[in-house]
């Protein structure tokens, strides 16, 4: 057996290197590079390997932790999770950095290669700095934290070990049902060992990703039970892009008569002006799903694994509705007490619809419902567009400024806050995956970070980052790491003066609305009530490196948006909108409990009209 001497880590590399995916006939390379910041634990180790060159894995800096791993998971998530970019760091504070980041991927269902540096596996120097002594268990470090939001996990306390763990990370890595964060703990002492490594452990490896096809028996009870159905209603998922089903969605719908809703990972699934497009579901989403989730006799389930913000808590549809969910997670199929069909989406569409043909099947709508219910949206939609104020910029305002300027293919970046619920209700999208949100995990301070990595997936594209100021105030390092790589991305940054969204969800509940919002304490009330804070976030923007501009009125706005678009670097526009000028419900409800004492009267009517609600919560 020929072999060649590596450090673990230079063997690792190689290993990546040589890592390909194939769907449908096509090959990609898998792996695509490294991002890192180095620290006592990995730079003499893959820092070393990487500065060798022996593999063609490029190195970008990271700047903070927990972002260079968001930019990874919005790089896979844009490239249909078909392609990665691992990540280094150091141990300890480091290391732990990433664990956000981990659990962000893993609820979402991405892939991401997580490598933190650990303490030495021969344990002679220690405690060493940054080290977590357990005095009952030894064995563990800080990467232990990883566990839990990691889909696979291993620590290499031997230079032989990284064979297996390889051969196990790719395994869930490039599973559709499995994949999420995989972290490979990786002391540095160990990183530094050689061993002689089978030559054959680093020939090219082509790890296939088989659709899984619709079983007889699976199609049969689909079919059986949608043709029973008179008022069916289809929810697509972030499922329905993985699978690259699209057309798939928009013919059956089409063929069928049946309306389609999305979720905020399956928006831009169709086209906002396709007539069976009804948009956002759930919470956040618009009035015309909602009444037809209400209405449905059937909810048939596209790739999606039916969270409380789908299924406003379990409140948006008849408790005598049936579901079908189509997917490939069988965690996922089961949920809502539905009827489960394990297949690829786009798989399954295809079949199903040349069964349902062969039947004859059509939905039972009256005439003109759901154009009816699609026009009063779109008409809404309009006017929140329109909805002006002589005191300065509207949120929706604003949205509607900036979904008119940019382009059918330029990619919107998003996360958490408000700006979640307005755009999956208000964002027209003209194309696929033209709409980035990360609302498994709703992480703030993804959005930047994201949008670096949805960039870095799509050079040729405008990336715009849509970010709130609590967002951007926690997590904007990755600015420098765009800069740095010459990626322009565009950060549309929404100034509403602090975590609005949490300050109207607590106003709504029977507060009046505490420690949410950017002030000066004030002397009198020894609490934060006093002015606003003046933060000058262009001013910020431009210390780092970007072109900025300020937008206070609609002209502003246009002018700063036709600017950046011409400009040849990052650049962020900061854009002062009203506090509270977002969009509510519509036909929904969000499960918040309220106190059940309390010696508000507010809060206790709101406590009153919580249990109300929950009673029209079902079981599942």
């Amino acid at each position: 057996m020929k072999t060649v001497r590596l450090t673990m880590a230079q063997a690792l590399l190689k290993f990546l290197d040589s890592q390909y995916v194939e769907v449908d006939g096509r090959e990609y390379k898998f792996v695509r590079g490294v991002m890192g910041i180095f620290g006592h634990g990995n730079v003499n180790g893959i820092g070393q390997a990487l500065e060798q060159g022996d593999t063609s894995l490029p190195f970008i800096q990271g700047h903070n932790e927990q972002g260079m791993v968001h930019a990874a998971i919005a790089y896979a998530k844009q490239k249909n999770r078909l392609q990665i970019w691992a990540c280094t760091s150091s141990i300890g504070p480091g290391a732990l950095n990433m664990v956000t980041g981990a659990a962000t991927a893993t609820v979402n269902r991405i892939p991401v290669l997580l490598l933190p540096g650990d303490i030495f596996a021969t344990r002679q120097p220690d405690p060493v700095l940054q080290q977590i002594e357990c005095p009952s268990d030894y064995t563990v470090s800080a990467n232990d934290a990883f566990k839990p939001v990691s889909k696979y996990w291993d620590r290499i306390t031997r230079p032989e070990q990284l064979m297996k763990a390889c051969i196990n990370a790719m395994r869930v890595l490039t599973d559709p049902v499995e994949t999420g964060a995989v972290t490979l703990a990786l002391p540095q002492d160990v990183q530094a060992e050689a061993y002689d490594y089978p030559i054959s452990f680093f020939k090219k490896r082509v790890h296939v990703i088989d659709r899984r096809p619709l079983s007889v028996s699976a199609r049969n009870r689909a079919v059986e039970l949608i043709s029973w159905s008179k008022r069916p209603l289809i929810i697509a998922g972030g499922g329905v892009h993985y699978a690259d089903a699209q057309q798939e969605l928009a013919q059956f719908a089409e063929q069928f008569g049946i309306p389609v809703a999305e979720t905020q990972a399956g928006k831009s699934a169709l086209p906002w002006d396709h007539p069976l497009y009804v948009g956002g579901m759930g919470v956040t989403g618009s009035k015309a799903a909602n009444v037809l989730a209400r209405e449905a006799d059937l909810v048939i389930g596209v790739g999606t694994r039916f969270s409380d913000f789908t299924t406003a808590s379990k409140t948006a549809f008849s408790p005598e509705a049936s579901f079908l969910s189509i997917n490939v997670n069988a965690m996922d199929a089961v949920k809502m007490n539905a009827t489960a069909i394990l297949a690829d989406a786009r798989e399954a569409l295809r079949s199903l619809r040349e069964a349902l043909a062969e039947r004859g099947y059509r939905s039972d709508y009256a005439p003109d419902y759901i154009r009816t219910l699609k026009s009063e949206w779109d008409a809404e939609v309009d006017r929140l567009y329109e909805l002006a104020s002589d005191k300065g910029l509207t949120q929706t305002q604003v949205l509607g400024e900036i979904n008119r300027f940019v382009r059918s293919d330029d990619i919107i970046v998003a996360a958490a806050g408000g700006l979640p619920g307005d755009l999956h209700r208000l964002w027209r999208c003209r194309e696929p995956k033209t709409y980035h949100m990360e609302y498994g995990f709703s992480c703030m301070g993804y959005e930047i970070a994201g949008a670096w990595g949805a960039k870095l997936a799509e050079p040729e594209r405008e990336v715009y980052a849509l970010v709130g100021d609590g967002s951007y105030l926690m997590l904007h390092s990755e600015l420098i790491t765009a800069v740095q790589e010459g990626k322009k991305i565009t950060v549309l940054l929404l100034d509403n003066t602090g975590y609005q969204c949490i300050h109207q969800l607590q106003k709504g509940h029977g507060s009046e609305g505490f420690g949410n919002e950017f002030r000066f304490r004030s002397p009198e009330t020894g609490q934060l009530t006093g002015p606003y804070l003046p933060i000058d976030f262009a001013a910020h923007a431009r210390s780092m490196g970007l072109k900025a501009y300020t937008a206070r009125t609609v002209e502003e706005l246009r002018q700063a948006l036709a600017q950046a678009r011409e400009e040849q670097v990052s650049t962020l526009i900061d854009i002062k909108v009203l506090p509270g000028t977002g969009t509510g419900g519509y036909e929904s409800w969000w499960r918040v409990d309220v106190a059940e004492t309390s010696t508000s009267e507010r809060v206790r009517q709101a406590r009153a009209a919580f249990e109300e609600r929950l009673k029209n919560a079902t079981p599942w």
